[in-house]
């Protein structure tokens, strides 16, 4: 079968690979209909050493299931389904409480060194507990916004509900990537009286402003910290989400959030120390919040708002492309020509 593989940075590759099989008794296996490029792939892309590779890519999939082991019972051959981005069992204490990601089990696809999503087709493990059916046909218009289950959508949903995020709250929202707009649509969906997005793509600032954003700032650094705060008469925002994982963007969280507000950080830190200290957080009582999403906890909640059509979250992607076009896409990316990229295999 065919699959995306990376061999060091900027070097993506599609290229014949062994087939993907039933290995457990618990695994499922699945042909890929769709699955996406993510922002987080991006860092790979940008950075990864050539030791590191070759690399097999991709963690956002919908397929239709072919196989299953011996012990799978929640779904069978034929059925459509979509997975999260984390790999957990599902059955744990951990995961009964809707935190996957302290699984004993927790892993992520983008750390199986023989799978991908990115490809023809994959071997999910655990498939009782990883795998959600789709009342739909894999042609369906709704597949974009079903796929963004995987993650983007549900780490969205993670920041905001990590936040507090409720009727009357106000919230910044950090980051017009695919993540900071679910944010966006996320914080809406909640209720948030006021959504500022802090972005400067008028392209993706618009949809933001589609999805539910009531302001926009163009500024960063001291400039954005200062309009946010024009914008709440001086206050800052209840909620701060950052989605960009880099640290002025959470430096900027630091300038706009409110007195006793809430930071929740779902962008993938790209730095290891951040102020939190003495004049930064403790003494105004800012919480941080957020982290990685354990997007499986979600699924059950979200899915019925994007089969009845009160979300699209769909509407991030804006290319679709086979695999021959996979490192085209991770390219337009990585351009910000594009802001997500739907592969078809």
């Amino acid at each position: 079968m065919r699959a995306t593989v990376m061999h060091a940075a900027g070097d993506i590759r599609i290229e014949d690979v062994p087939d993907s099989r039933i290995k457990e008794p618990t695994d499922a296996l699945v042909r890929i209909t769709a699955s996406g490029v993510c922002g987080s792939d991006l860092h790979a892309y940008g950075g990864m050493p050539a030791a590191y590779g070759p690399a097999r890519m991709g963690h956002e999939f919908i397929g239709v299931v072919e196989a299953t082991g011996s012990e799978v019972t929640s779904v069978k051959a034929g059925d459509l389904v979509v997975s999260p981005w984390v790999i957990a069992d599902g059955t744990c204490a951990f995961c009964r409480e809707g935190m996957h990601l302290a699984c004993a089990h927790a892993s992520y696809w983008d750390m199986v060194p023989d799978e991908g999503a990115q490809a023809e087709a994959i071997r999910v493990p655990f498939a009782d507990g990883m795998l959600v059916k789709l009342p739909v046909a894999a042609d369906s218009a709704l597949i974009p916004s079903l796929l963004t289950l995987a993650d983007v959508l549900g780490t969205g949903h993670h920041a905001a509900v990590s936040g507090g995020v409720d009727a009357g709250t106000r919230v910044t929202v950090i980051g017009d990537g695919a993540v900071g707009l679910m944010a966006v649509l996320a914080a809406k969906r909640l209720g948030a009286e006021q959504i500022i997005l802090m972005g400067r793509h008028k392209a993706r600032t618009d949809l933001g402003r589609e999805f539910g954003a009531t302001d926009v700032v163009a500024g960063r650094g001291e400039e954005g910290i200062a309009q946010v705060r024009e914008l709440t008469g001086g206050q800052g925002t209840h909620v701060v989400i950052e989605a960009v994982g880099h640290k002025p963007a959470y430096e900027q969280a630091v300038g706009v959030v409110r007195g006793g507000g809430v930071i929740s950080r779902v962008g993938l830190p790209q730095y290891e120390e951040a102020p939190i200290g003495l004049g930064s957080l403790f003494i105004r009582n800012i919480r941080l919040a957020g982290g990685a999403a354990p997007v499986r906890a979600y699924m059950a909640e979200l899915l019925p708002d994007i089969l009845d059509g009160a979300i699209q979250p769909g509407k991030v992607f804006d290319r679709t492309v086979g695999l021959d076009g996979v490192a085209d896409g991770y390219r337009d990316m990585a351009e910000r020509s594009a802001l997500k990229v739907l592969i078809k295999p």
